[in-house]
């Protein structure tokens, strides 16, 4: 037994196929994706919520973090810039 796990120790460790690596690279970008999607939309019903109070100074608090999460999302690939622009642009008029 104890040579056995020596032995073991000593093996290199076989490498992945590309395919698979990629499938597994794939499955954690979309849990990050998912995850990013969730935050925003959490973010976009709490502002419009705020807005709905006519709570003017916390909407814009909000707001700004609507802004911010819509740019990092764009900056890292999970949102298109015209989604982005369009959701502002329809978040900015209900404060109105």
């Amino acid at each position: 037994m104890v040579e056995n796990t020596a032995k073991e120790e000593g093996k290199k460790k076989s490498k992945r196929p590309t395919a698979q690596k990629r499938h597994a690279q794939s499955l954690r970008a979309n849990a990050a994706n998912r995850s990013f999607k969730a935050r925003v939309a959490t973010a976009l019903r709490s502002f419009k919520e705020t807005s709905s109070k006519n709570e003017k100074a916390e909407a814009k608090n909000k707001l700004s973090e609507v802004y911010s999460l819509l740019d990092k999302g764009v900056k890292k690939g999970i949102f298109k810039m015209n989604k982005a622009r369009r959701v502002k642009a329809q978040m900015s008029d209900l404060i109105g």
